[in-house]
């Protein structure tokens, strides 16, 4: 019995017309746009800023192309190290961070994703079992509830159970991460070509490794470039938890921006645009050289 789900095609005359459906859709957005600025008051007045907000606007935008080389504050400890040493060492941190969440995440990202993936349980039980529609349901479950908290509450309760110590930080990162990787992870497994896998099931090979060598390898380069995504978007998590303590490139803006350095402000920017880009074009290079 073959473990690989078909889909029957639908005859021609039979398909629903795809504008109609669009069309509903839109109008759906439209009203549901229309009753949520009327249940939130929203008022187009309310974008024009007080001249004391246009100044300080103004301020902050005119440093973009002076940003600070050393310390702005009107006090600074003489044994403080040099502000560029403190942007290089929170950057590092905020790094570290979501390095240390995503080598969690995407472990358990990847059990759960199997645990979730329809193609996982109908190659290792083809004829369906109990243990697999519970293990399917109680997978999704989970999966469904760690992606529906953001990490800042994510932190805001681990902090509050664990303290302020870092296990708490990488954990409030790596829960809804891994939320995030399996979902998308067993939807690229079960959507993955099925051509490779029909020739080994073929040949005689067995349900475990139709799933192991026909089915996850055609979808692993989607898989592994969805991980680094994740990856940018964890060090962009990273950066926010400093507003709870931790030393990250985002506990710097916040001290700058309250005590309106904003020469300090956009150095952070800058240091935290360097860390994205420079990831992004690392993994780009990556992704090349295992996809091509």
């Amino acid at each position: 019995m073959s473990c690989l789900p078909t889909v029957a095609e639908s005859p021609a005359e039979r398909r629903p017309n795809p504008f109609r459906g669009r069309t509903n859709v839109v109008v759906a957005l439209v009203v549901g746009a229309v009753w949520s600025a009327w249940q939130l008051d929203l008022r187009l007045v309310d974008l024009i800023p007080s001249q004391h907000g246009l100044d300080v606007c103004l301020e902050f935008l005119s440093r973009a192309l002076t940003p600070a080389l050393s310390s702005e504050a009107e006090f600074v400890p003489a044994n403080a190290p040099p502000f560029l040493v403190t942007v290089l060492e929170a950057a590092v941190t905020t790094v570290a961070f979501a390095a240390a969440a995503m080598g969690v995440a995407v472990v358990a990202g990847l059990v759960l994703g199997f645990l979730a993936s329809t193609a996982w349980w109908s190659c290792v039980f083809p004829r369906g079992s109990a243990l697999a529609h519970v293990s399917f349901g109680l997978a999704r479950t989970v999966i469904a509830l760690m992606r529906s908290v953001h990490e800042l509450l994510w932190a805001l309760l681990l902090v509050v159970a664990f303290g302020a110590s870092e296990i708490a930080a990488v954990l409030a990162l790596s829960i809804p991460t891994a939320g995030t990787l399996a979902k998308i992870y067993s939807e690229l497994i079960d959507e993955s070509p099925r051509d490779a896998a029909f020739a080994l099931q073929a040949a005689g090979g067995t349900a475990r490794h139709v799933f192991c060598f026909g089915l996850l390898p055609r979808a692993l380069p989607d898989m592994i470039a969805y991980s680094f995504y994740r990856f940018e978007c964890a060090l962009r998590a990273s950066a926010v938890l400093g507003f709870f303590g931790y030393g990250t490139l985002g506990l710097h803006l916040y001290q700058s921006f309250v005590s309106s350095n904003y020469g300090e402000v956009w150095t952070l920017l800058y240091a935290l645009f360097a860390v994205v880009i420079g990831f992004d074009l690392w993994s780009g290079a990556i992704r090349r050289r295992l996809i091509g």
